[in-house]
């Protein structure tokens, strides 16, 4: 059998190099940590016609994470922490972000109070990630979400602060044995339509901060608090590996 030359072994060694630098890199991977003191269910719902990752929902015990990768084309939709759920006669039920009883979303929103992550996926031409923290909804847990090896504008944003114990009287949503659960935004508390940003009030110009609204801002500023926040509080980080959303930071 003939012996291969230096000259071939060598050949084969860059060959092999070639290919494995210019291999496809991997692609986006979503990560939830739940640094919580207990369980928390975290829930996933898409935009419409985007599909439904890890089947809308699921559970997440203390101090461990969940990695699943993104979808590899355009993808929108957010993300929020389901708390105080329980299975009990056929049904299961959360104390807060609550999505009609179910604990895979598969595409239906939650209820109010909820911190919500929000993300646009793979857009414009240098494939940017947008994302942002939301407690438009009102509060239930911190939430921080993180980008990994991007470029560009590529900041921490959310809430590390826990508004439940600060959340104004008038906000707090409580259980039966009074304990706060959740902090309302003043539209979930009043409902009126300045409040809601709805009718007049549905515009740029029209949608105003309000001393609700405010509180939020002031504990968390790197959140919108209102529907016509800033929109300079959507980043866009170009290419990340990794965007990790993390609960009580």
């Amino acid at each position: 059998m003939a012996i291969p030359s230096s000259t071939t072994l060598l050949s084969v060694s860059l060959l092999v190099l070639c290919t494995l630098t210019t291999a496809t890199p991997p692609g986006l991977i979503l990560t939830l940590v739940n640094n919580c003191p207990y369980t928390i269910w975290p829930a996933i719902q898409p935009n419409a016609g985007h599909p439904v990752l890890e089947r809308g929902g699921f559970a997440l015990n203390t101090l461990t994470h969940r990695s699943f990768p993104a979808p590899t084309t355009h993808w929108s939709g957010r993300v929020w922490a389901r708390t105080g759920c329980t299975y009990a006669n056929g049904h299961f039920s959360c104390a807060t972000g609550d999505c009609g009883g179910r604990l895979e979303c598969d595409g239906r929103g939650g209820a109010a109070p909820a911190t919500l992550a929000q993300f646009t996926l793979h857009h414009g031409h240098a494939d940017f990630s947008s994302y942002a923290v939301s407690l438009v909804d009102g509060f239930n847990v911190p939430m921080t979400v993180t980008p990994h090896e991007g470029k560009g504008q590529c900041p921490v944003v959310g809430c590390r602060a826990d508004l439940l114990a600060t959340c104004p009287h008038g906000l707090k949503y409580c259980a039966p044995d009074g304990r706060v659960l959740g902090c309302k935004s003043g539209c979930a508390a009043f409902g009126t339509d300045e409040l809601c940003c709805r009718n007049h009030y549905n515009s740029p110009q029209t949608c105003r901060a309000s001393s609700y609204s405010e509180f939020f801002k002031h504990a968390c500023p790197a959140t919108f608090t209102y529907a016509h926040d800033s929109p300079s509080l959507t980043h866009e980080c170009s290419a990340p590996r990794e965007l990790k959303v993390i609960f009580c930071h």
